[in-house]
């Protein structure tokens, strides 16, 4: 994180601004609306700043919260009182001048356009006040921070202000009635996610402040209720966070406790609540760090314990993900959970890959099939695996991939069937290998791959050239 994002109450605090033109005009607005007191320092200003100023047209005599000194900007001493400085002129020099004399005030100061000349920086902002979120690219992109800010104004209704304000009203009733902080945190939790909230949404505030007021005195005689434990089996997907799901990211961010495994990004245990605790339990082929049966007992153990968990799985807990194991030992002890599916890495491989796992003129079917190794040895009715209208993917088949490719040419299939073996599936360093069953061993064994793969086996494969945006070896 380069620089650290703050919010500035600014409300009657001195603020300079050198330059009077559209750029600074709509500066002005912005601090304007933060009811900062604003001298403007500009030989000439828009009208329209005059107007926010409140310069326009006044009685003689009249003494205005905000000023405009009209002439150019003549050193350090504009400066001095104010607590930011706002620099939007056309000349670079001047404003490096301006930028260096205000540091050297020790005052915060913005040049437009000039992130190297600057201690604070302009997010792009959505305003759902009180609710305010910002946006910033660290001066590097504001067109796609503006673009993100368009983006999550669609997301975010203008009634959220609302919900913030009815939160902010109620806030330090509900501190009285819930001293302890993490009681406290999951009641908002409990309302922000729930029924109270969209009464709020939709305009029904009086009903809201009432069932408020009802759940407070609930849990007020039973502190208890909220502690009650619950798990999150969530679908992480094939690595890109982007192909997570809303619900996946909303249980994530409420948790208490991640863990976690190899298979899942980095990326995305970020996204977890900063305070949360992150466990790592990840699993290597014949290398387990956390055995299964432990991980089972883990998650039984920390729901006793009040907290909420989430247990990521690559791609889909249900598919090779063995979060029925992980389940069944919950439901047997009456432990809540929810299982949030993801997209499986068949999925986000074949699509990134452009394989289709299905078309009308080359597959009809598609077969997910276990390709690990036990004891040296893959146990299959290869006899089903011969249709050439059916796609086969193996998970966890890198290791065998020898074994795969000779059984299904000793079972029928056409030592020239296509084979594509996926590296790293949908993220920035994806990396495909194509062949057939006969030659694709000896490109893995001469390209080493990492253990991150998928194998595609079927006709479906010859469409990659054509389709795929990811390079191919």
């Amino acid at each position: 994180m380069e620089t650290l994002p703050l919010f500035l109450k600014l409300d009657g605090v001195p603020v300079v601004l050198v330059g009077g033109g559209e750029i600074g005009t709509r500066k002005a607005r912005l601090l304007a609306a933060a009811g900062a007191t604003i001298t403007v320092i500009a030989p000439e200003i828009s009208g329209e700043l005059q107007t926010l100023l409140g310069l326009a047209e006044q009685p003689a005599g009249h003494d205005p919260a905000h000023r405009w000194i009209r002439g150019p900007y003549s050193g350090p001493g504009q400066l001095q009182g104010a607590r930011l400085v706002v620099v939007a002129t056309a000349n670079p020099t001047l404003n490096a001048t301006i930028s260096a004399d205000a540091r050297a005030a020790n005052i915060l100061v913005n040049v437009v356009d000039s992130p190297e000349l600057c201690s604070f920086i302009f997010p792009a902002i959505v305003d759902r006040s009180p609710l305010v979120i910002a946006i910033g690219s660290n001066g590097g992109s504001p067109v796609l921070a503006r673009q993100i800010r368009r983006r999550i104004e669609a997301m975010v209704p203008a009634a959220y202000g609302q919900l913030a304000r009815f939160a902010r009203e109620l806030r330090t009733t509900v501190a009285r009635a819930l001293p302890d902080i993490e009681q406290r945190r999951r009641f908002w939790e409990q309302v922000i996610d729930g029924p109270i909230a969209s009464q709020v949404l939709s305009g029904r505030e009086g009903e809201a402040r009432t069932a408020l007021e009802q759940l407070l005195a609930v849990q007020q005689r039973n502190p208890k209720s909220l502690n009650q434990g619950e798990v999150y089996l969530i679908g992480a997907g094939p690595g890109d966070p982007d192909l997570m799901t809303f619900k996946a990211l909303r249980l994530l961010q409420s948790a208490d406790v991640v863990l976690y495994d190899r298979l899942v990004n980095p990326a995305i245990i970020a996204l977890a609540r900063r305070d949360a605790e992150r466990l790592y339990v990840g699993k290597k082929r014949s290398e387990h760090s956390v055995p299964q049966p432990q991980i089972n007992q883990l998650l039984l153990d920390l729901a006793r314990q009040g907290r909420r968990v989430a247990r990521l799985k690559g791609g889909d807990p249900f598919i090779f993900g063995r979060g029925g194991e992980e389940i069944e030992l919950l439901a047997r002890h009456n432990i809540p959970f929810q299982v949030v599916p993801g997209i499986t890495a068949a999925s986000g491989a074949a699509c990134y890959a452009g394989i289709p796992l299905t078309h009308r003129n080359h597959a009809q079917s598609v077969r997910f099939v276990a390709g690990y190794l036990k004891d040296n040895r893959l146990e299959h009715r290869w006899a089903e695996f011969q249709s050439p209208s059916e796609t086969l993917v193996f998970y966890m088949g890198l290791a065998g991939l020898e074994e795969i490719c000779r059984q299904l040419i000793a079972h029928g299939r056409d030592p020239d069937t296509p084979v594509a073996v996926i590296e790293r599936a949908t993220l920035p360093e994806q990396k495909i290998l194509t062949g057939s069953l006969a030659s694709i061993p000896g490109a893995v064994a001469a390209s080493r791959p990492s253990a991150h793969t998928l194998i595609i086996v079927g006709e479906v494969v010859r469409l990659q050239a054509e389709l795929g945006w990811f390079g191919s070896e």
